[in-house]
């Protein structure tokens, strides 16, 4: 039987680290910039999750909405807004991006100093992308060691593909090509096409990530068609309660990074 890997309580070690710190402040709280350009309704129910989970944990979020129709030059003009903006310490653009939209040009915009979701290649140190820190995480908590290993990424997007293969190739994983999916000891995915991996792609005992988040009707769903896999891999991240709480964990231990330097 598959073992869950358990990304609330993952996220939950995570933000109450984060509350004391600011609790610690003595008053003074971070502030997140969150800018929404997609109608997408996953992108939707992610905002609002960051929103409330802001609240929780001391952080203030600062919601910024583009209409349907809004211009890439738009966008942008909100991001240098916001980079110049002294009480904003970390900013957000939530991705993906509708077409109309370059997502590495929007992203290349933004200050790398204000970078909370680590995209920038240029970010600070102190800045680690949630889902690589999310990544990170899983990978501890289930003990793995990457030795001698392989490893498969399913993506959609580069910017998340780069990191990702970045992360694992230091790791000393060999990475594989989706044909080989079922020779792989560990499998990321992040395609957003619900229910995409099946048990024929996955090798015995394997590790899986499901960073697939869709929303389907009142269904939030992964890639990882789960029943099918269940009777063959090792771990699993669930869809919902997997990589969703532990990124917006992250991202606030971010924006705390950031507030804290800021103020030095």
């Amino acid at each position: 039987m598959v073992n869950i890997i358990d990304g609330k309580a993952i996220a939950e070690r995570v933000k109450d680290q984060i509350t004391q710190e600011i609790i610690a402040l003595n008053g003074k709280r971070p502030n997140l910039a969150i800018v929404l350009a997609s109608e997408r309704p996953d992108s939707k129910l992610y905002v609002s999750l960051k929103e409330r989970e802001g609240k929780k944990v001391g952080v203030d979020t600062h919601l910024y909405i583009l209409e349907s129709g809004s211009t890439e030059a738009e966008l942008l003009e909100v991001v240098n807004f916001l980079n110049k903006d002294e009480q904003i310490d970390g900013i957000l653009v939530q991705l993906p991006l509708p077409g109309q939209f370059t997502a590495d040009k929007i992203i290349a915009a933004i200050n790398p100093e204000k970078d909370a979701d680590g995209f920038r290649e240029n970010h600070p140190e102190y800045v680690v992308s949630p889902v690589i820190a999310s990544i990170q995480a899983c990978l501890e908590e289930v003990k793995f060691e990457a030795e001698g290993k392989k490893a498969c990424i399913f993506y959609n997007s580069d910017v998340f593909g780069l990191s990702v293969k970045q992360l694992l190739e230091k790791k000393g994983l060999e990475l594989l090509s989706r044909e080989n999916s079922d020779q792989a000891d560990l499998l990321i995915t992040a395609m957003g096409q619900p229910g995409y991996i099946k048990d024929n792609m996955v090798k015995e005992g394997a590790v899986i990530i499901d960073i697939g988040i869709t929303k389907v009707g009142e269904k939030v769903l992964g890639d990882v068609d789960f029943e099918s896999v269940k009777g063959k891999a090792g771990f699993i991240t669930p869809v919902p309660g997997g990589i969703g709480p532990m990124t917006i964990a992250f991202l606030f231990k971010n924006v705390l990074s950031i507030y804290k330097e800021r103020k030095k």
